[in-house]
């Protein structure tokens, strides 16, 4: 089958939970797919400009990426899509101030920004954002409305038993997504991980962006690969036929994918690129 272009999610797909670096096996395997002429980057909830740490700093293996849910969309350095939320986030700072331990997080370049909500429950949520977050100005949330918002994120804490805080069940971080879906008008919400939901223009997601790259790409959808392990996948898994959930993915992306490879932290996906940049097909029903 002839592959022309290869998107893969990061987090728990090629970055295994708690390393800093993506293998060195799977920037060689980026760099195979380009040299055998696939466009081959990543699609994922990150924005642009926090990717490149995880590749050491080798910026040609996202000059093709999907960012931030679909939010930013480039194609060889050039950007195809940038979105603005700002106009949109009033409504959800009045949801999230109405939930315990929930909160809303804006960025500002790579610098997240904490617009509302509690630190504590940010770090329980999120701590890579947390360690390194900014607090809103005198503007406060409502400063939203005055600046670009390409990137913003729900967080959504839970009190255990012992009065630590933890990142909220998957059950009551979906039902949040759920609820702000409803009153909310103009967003979608999707939800990567336990106490975490991303924030995207409606009808902006993954799948949109990579139907975006496609056009421009001027290639079909069954040309494309795409690689992922959760919920922010579900679009881009429902879209793409050759979809393809690594061994650790949830239940919901598992069912979602038509492939399936080994775990993320035994190369997985770079060892499926490696194949399809030697012309060689390395999925099996």
């Amino acid at each position: 089958m002839g592959v022309r272009l290869i998107l893969s999610d990061i987090d728990r797909t090629i970055l295994p939970w708690g390393d800093k670096r993506v293998s060195e096996r799977t920037v060689r395997a980026f760099h195979l797919a380009q040299e055998a002429g696939i466009a081959c980057g990543v699609a994922s909830g990150r924005g642009v400009e926090w990717i490149p740490p995880f590749f050491a700093g080798d910026e040609v293996c996202i000059r093709t990426c999907v960012a931030t849910n679909g939010n930013q969309v480039f194609l060889d350095g050039r950007k195809l899509r940038q979105a603005d939320m700002s106009a949109l986030l009033a409504p959800v700072v009045d949801v999230v101030r109405g939930c315990a331990h929930a909160g809303l997080l804006r960025f500002e370049g790579s610098t997240p920004v904490l617009a509302e909500g509690r630190i504590e429950d940010l770090t329980a949520s999120y701590p890579a954002y947390a360690a390194v977050c900014e607090r809103a100005g005198d503007g406060g949330a409502l400063g939203l409305l005055d600046r670009l918002v390409g990137k913003a994120n729900v967080f959504l804490a839970c009190e255990g038993k012992d009065g630590a805080l933890a990142p909220a069940p998957l059950e009551d971080t979906s039902a949040l997504a759920e609820r702000l879906g409803r009153e909310v008008p103009g967003l979608d919400f999707d939800v990567p991980q336990p106490g975490f939901l991303n924030v995207m223009p409606a009808g902006w997601n993954k799948a949109s962006g990579v139907e975006l790259l496609a056009r421009e790409l001027g290639i079909g959808l069954d040309e494309v690969v795409v690689f992922g392990d959760a919920g922010n996948d579900l679009s881009m898994f429902e879209l793409v036929e050759n979809s393809v959930a690594v061994a650790n993915a949830t239940p919901e992306a598992a069912r979602a994918a038509r492939w399936h490879i080994g775990p993320c932290e035994e190369d997985s996906v770079a060892d499926a690129i490696e194949a399809l940049a030697r012309e060689e097909w390395p999925f099996n029903e």
